[in-house]
């Protein structure tokens, strides 16, 4: 029993030390939603649009453009009805994608 604890213990610290540097708290702006939902429609569109042609929930487009949750395919959608790239309205999101891929913080 004793040994098992050990294995487990040493296992968990292990992993832990791994993925210490791969994890980015989530960035959540309140500021910039509301921008999006302005901007989206200024171009007559609204989260509730994307989410339809997404088949997806409004809410699941929202947490997302609230910056709770993370999704590719919500940030190009919403940047495709605004005529941008993802990268242009969530920055922080790809900067630190791109940190992980290259090995940067």
């Amino acid at each position: 029993m004793l040994r098992q604890s050990w294995f487990f213990e040493s296992l968990i610290r292990r992993v832990t030390l791994q993925t210490k540097d791969l994890y980015q708290p989530m960035k959540v702006d309140l500021e910039n939603h509301e921008l999006l939902k302005f901007r989206l429609r200024l171009a007559g569109s609204s989260m509730a649009k994307i989410a339809r042609s997404l088949g997806i929930s409004q809410s699941s487009v929202t947490v997302v453009s609230q910056g709770y949750r993370r999704s590719h395919r919500v940030q190009r959608e919403i940047a495709d009805q605004l005529g941008t790239t993802p990268q242009q309205f969530f920055p922080d999101r790809y900067e630190a994608e791109e940190g992980m891929k290259t090995g940067h913080s």
